[in-house]
């Protein structure tokens, strides 16, 4: 019975996410290792260029760390004096690759009556000042959240609810307003326990990661197209897709890596970019992979020596049958 159970809760995880392909991962290619000892508790995660963009869990002041590639970091950007739950870090999608949003969205005992998001500037060197602030507000109600995603084609905010039976992705408006709070519609189902999320850069696919696993679901369907395991992590948190489609992750603790997630050749063809369509390709959609062509599997005999085999021994029994009845 005990073996049962425990056979059920491992399955849970992956029957909840629906999904289409499980992969597993090493220990991972380590990018990076924070050198900064403030740096305790890296809950969100975005690569802008040559630089990680990280910040800390709640308990920290409002700021902002620019990472750059030895581990170092190299700006700060102070934009509140005392958030009340930052758990996640969005790039903004513009032509200005210097900017990110930053999601005050946690709420543990989800009794917020909103949560806000903060467009911080980001670059070499140390700055504060007072940023756009937008509050947001769930259509359904307080929910707990660690997970900010920005679409990169429309620049959409989205919102991924942490709930352990599974997570809800929340759409916010277009058009984020100043003066008012702006309603999170739900929208998708999505993994449970999540803990940060990203998209590719063409908008196409976008990955939600939990502490052990990630899921990367086809936008805008969230069609579940592959489970990764994930490296292992003391406290997972963070997870960012490079400008050339690289996953990085990071986890809370002083003095933690950066990691490479290994992409299964699978998963990494499900995300390529689209080819434009030309000269052969015309008729077929540019996302379409050229059709396979198998080759027939080859029997372990002749097939007329199988069927004459099979019409033989009936033939036989016939006539072991028409003797029997002879005596």
């Amino acid at each position: 019975m005990v073996g049962r159970l425990l056979a059920v809760l491992v399955a849970l995880p992956f029957l909840a996410g629906g999904v289409t392909a499980a992969v597993s991962a090493d220990r991972g290619e380590v990018v990076l290792t924070f050198a900064d000892p403030a740096v305790v508790e890296s809950s969100g995660l975005v690569a802008l260029d040559d630089l990680v963009v990280t910040v800390n869990d709640s308990g920290d002041s409002g700021r902002v760390f620019a990472v750059g590639p030895e581990g170092r970091t190299v700006g700060v950007t102070t934009f509140a004096e005392s958030p009340t739950d930052v758990e996640a870090l969005a790039p903004v999608a513009t032509d200005s690759a210097d900017e990110v949003w930053v999601g005050d969205i946690g709420d543990n005992a989800a009794a917020r009556s909103s949560i806000s998001v903060t467009r911080v500037p980001v670059t070499r060197g140390d700055r504060s000042g007072e940023y756009p602030t937008f509050e947001l507000v769930y259509a359904d109600g307080p929910r707990d959240a660690e997970t900010l995603l920005v679409d990169p084609t429309t620049g959409r905010l989205h919102v991924v609810s942490k709930e352990i039976f599974g997570g809800t992705l929340y759409s916010a408006p277009q058009r984020l307003s100043a003066d008012r709070p702006n309603v999170l519609e739900p929208v998708a189902d999505a993994l449970a326990v999540a803990t940060d999320g990203a998209f590719w850069p063409d908008g196409r696919h976008l990955v939600v990661r939990g502490y052990g696993r990630a899921v990367v679901y086809e936008w805008p369907s969230m069609t579940a197209v592959a489970d990764l395991d994930l490296p292992d992590q003391d406290q997972g948190e963070g997870i960012a897709v490079t400008a050339d489609g690289r996953v990085l992750v990071s986890t809370e603790g002083q003095f933690t890596d950066v990691l490479e997630v290994p992409l299964p050749r699978e998963v990494r063809q499900a995300v390529a970019p689209e080819r434009p369509t030309s000269g052969a390709d015309r008729g077929r959609p540019a996302s379409a992979p050229a059709p396979v062509v198998e080759e027939p599997r080859a029997l372990p005999l002749p097939l007329w020596l199988l069927l004459g085999g099979g019409a033989g021994v009936v033939v036989l029994l016939g006539l072991v049958a028409w003797a029997v009845r002879r005596r």
